[in-house]
């Protein structure tokens, strides 16, 4: 599925790209005057293949949940178990990502890819668990190269079920306890950045507990003999297996699906951005076809951004992850993409444009 997935991915169409440009220059405003919004339907069509665009709603938010076995490390004062309490929270519709998705219009679906416990059935969860949380990847990996292609097939397989039940748009989300740590740890490996420039905060964790945070990450890197990452396929696994968790490997999966079925994928935070991180490394014109919801307070977020070349939309010093940034990009993804297809143009309004 992996490899079938990778041979459907395109580019963005140059002459999509061109024609949405031209037809931005064409429309009753100053040129440019949209600023950001006017890259973003660009981006879109240049990614359908076509402009305008289709409208990207309805939009499905899949939150992937697993846990990390580096969470015995002290990496954060959260208990484990808080990963299976919040997939009850969300499946019984009493999280953040819960509230924003009802005020985007957006479905919410959960997806056990690794969480440390039997999760009962319930309509909106969909079980594809790996194991029961990843290995500690500061002793070494934290998953094999096979686990890792299954949790990605996972993750295209959701992003296949989302498309064909009408998601126009598909919107990341995770949950995971320790899962910055993984994070920090995949950003460093891509990016060949320091981890102590990668490490955030996380969920608000002391001085002594970041400084331990940082360490992990260091002997994680080390250990695995994970660093500077290059774009080959077979590098990018291995650093997913090596440093990686369940939850990154599906949203990078779901990125790829995404890429494949031409339907765009609005990034979230720190977890997504390592995500896609490994998606572009294993197919760089994945990310043609995603839009940065927003920018994570954690450092490691702008780092990925900048190594992917995407700018959020929105900047909010948010940190909750379950793809509450990028819940509140989309209805700015629609409103960009609704200019191109709703706006008239200076000829057919027969307003005066601009002399030269």
């Amino acid at each position: 599925m992996l490899a079938e997935t990778l041979a459907a991915i395109r580019p963005a169409d140059p002459r999509a790209l061109a024609e949405a440009r031209a037809h931005q220059d064409r429309l009753t405003k100053p040129r440019g005057s949209l600023g950001v919004l006017e890259d973003v339907a660009v981006r879109l069509a240049g990614a359908a293949g076509v402009s305008p665009p289709p409208m990207p709603e309805p939009a499905a938010l899949a939150i992937f949940a697993a846990d990390h076995g580096v969470h015995a490390r002290g990496v954060t004062p959260w208990p484990q178990e808080v990963t299976v309490q919040m997939v009850g929270n969300f499946l019984a519709g009493g999280a953040v990502a819960n509230a924003f998705a009802a005020q985007a219009g957006a479905t919410v679906t959960v997806v056990d890819v690794g969480v440390a416990a039997d999760l009962p059935d319930a309509p909106q969860l969909i079980k594809h668990k790996i194991a029961y949380g990843t290995a500690d990847l500061s002793q070494g990996p934290a998953m094999t190269v096979d686990q890792a292609v299954r949790a990605l097939e996972a993750g295209i397989l959701v992003g296949k079920e989302l498309v064909a039940a009408g998601a126009r748009c598909l919107i990341t989300g995770d949950m995971g306890i320790a899962n910055t740590t993984a994070s920090a740890a995949l950003i460093s490996a891509f990016t060949g950045m320091d981890p102590a420039e990668v490490t955030g905060r996380g969920t608000g964790i002391d001085d002594e507990t970041y400084e331990r945070k940082v360490g992990l990450v260091r002997s994680a890197l080390r250990v695995n003999a994970v660093s500077d990452v290059s774009s080959s396929p077979s590098e990018a696994l291995r650093a997913l297996a090596a440093v990686g968790g369940f939850e990154h490997a599906a949203i990078a999966g779901l990125i790829l699906c995404g890429a494949a079925e031409r339907v765009p994928v609005i990034l979230d935070g720190v977890i997504a951005g390592a995500a896609a991180l490994v998606a572009a490394a294993l197919d760089p014109a994945a990310i043609d076809h995603c839009v940065a919801g927003h920018r994570s307070a954690e450092p490691g977020h702008t780092a990925a951004l900048t190594h992917l070349g995407l700018r959020p939309l929105v900047e909010l010093e948010l940190r909750l992850g379950e793809g509450t940034g990028g819940l509140l990009a989309h209805p700015m993804v629609c409103a960009a993409v609704r200019v191109l297809h709703e706006v008239a143009t200076f000829d057919s309004a027969g307003v005066t444009e601009k002399p030269v």
